[in-house]
């Protein structure tokens, strides 16, 4: 389980205008929310924030949530909030934590293994689901959920029913396929002339340009 820290101030102010002045400030507003709770407004700094995204998994990683003037709480990051166009974020959802309470996320699968389909018959190993969607208690985030896929021959797959995690429920379709291993795509031969010719692949003459008429038909030249 991968935890991160995060410093947060409250904030009063709510609205377009408010939320356009913490920018100028170098801050991203932000909220705070959970189960039956008051929302809190809060805002963060844009910096700190940018380094923490840039390393950690946002979905899947619990956050210390450092409120000024107040106590640690943990939290999840619901949402980030970009401009249409540039890097800047310019909202951030926080989600409250508690520690007996089961909360759904999204976790990164992690193929492992090198199937014998690809390595002895040629195949091609095709992952289908990257994110598994699952419930758990937040002690219990995984990291990642590691498949194993060496066992796989050509037309076999790994199914969501497959994936075991302790003390973690997958959400997924049990029916799906997590990865299969898969034929090669054969390349289709270049066409040639003769693919182009109209029945019994016959070639129409071409038209060229005679010397005393627009066109003239090849066929009918000395």
């Amino acid at each position: 389980m991968q935890t991160a820290t995060l410093n947060a101030r409250p904030r009063t102010e709510r609205g377009k205008n408010a939320a356009r002045k913490i920018r100028q400030t170098g801050r991203v507003p932000a909220v705070l929310y959970g189960h039956g709770e008051q929302p809190r407004e809060l805002s963060v700094d844009a910096h700190e924030l940018e380094k923490l995204l840039a390393v950690i998994n946002a979905e899947n990683t619990l956050i210390d949530l450092a409120i000024e003037g107040g106590e640690t709480t943990r939290a999840l990051i619901r949402e980030v909030q970009t401009h249409p166009y540039r890097p800047d974020i310019f909202h951030l959802d926080l989600f409250h934590v508690h520690a007996g309470e089961k909360i759904h996320l999204k976790v990164p699968v992690r193929l492992t293994g090198n199937p014998v389909g690809v390595r002895i018959s040629g195949g091609v190993l095709d992952q289908v689901i990257y994110d598994l969607d699952v419930e758990c208690l937040p002690g219990d985030i995984p990291d990642a959920v590691e498949v194993d896929v060496s066992g796989l021959d050509i037309g076999e797959s790994v199914r969501v029913q497959d994936v075991s995690v302790p003390r973690v429920k997958v959400l997924h379709d049990p029916e799906l396929p997590v990865a299969s291993v898969v034929q090669p795509t054969l390349e289709a031969p270049p066409e040639t002339p003769e693919t182009h010719g109209g029945p019994g692949n016959v070639i129409e003459p071409e038209l060229i340009r005679g010397s005393r008429g627009p066109v003239a038909d090849a066929s009918e030249q000395d």
